[in-house]
């Protein structure tokens, strides 16, 4: 299962709110990710922390994500990760704004 966790405890964001925004997102195109919200991520500095994983699959963990504009970039990203058997994502371009808010990949 893929799996998307929102941080829901960032300060001067609403996480949660773009956890559900993802989830309607994600069924609309048709993508298998579960959408979770998470207290605390541990990455206060970059508020809003996003991140992907799944079995088998790299880690990625975003920050500075932006609720009001990154929505589109968030969903071509899950689109490519989905795509990828190990997850490694070698060119993000088609992700947008969202390939600058990279904290970390980790290998599967």
């Amino acid at each position: 299962m893929h799996r998307i966790v929102v941080c829901s405890s960032c300060e001067g964001v609403d996480g949660p709110a773009f956890a559900e925004m993802l989830r309607v997102a994600i069924a609309e195109h048709g993508l298998t990710f579960e959408v979770q919200d998470h207290i605390c991520m541990s990455n206060c500095a970059r508020a809003l922390s996003v991140a992907f994983s799944a079995a088998g699959k790299a880690t990625y963990l975003f920050g500075d994500i932006d609720p009001d504009r990154d929505l589109a970039d968030t969903l071509a990203f899950a689109k490519m990760y989905m795509d990828m058997p190990d997850g490694w994502i070698e060119d993000a371009r088609p992700a947008g704004r969202l390939r600058h808010c990279l904290v970390g990949r980790v290998p599967a």
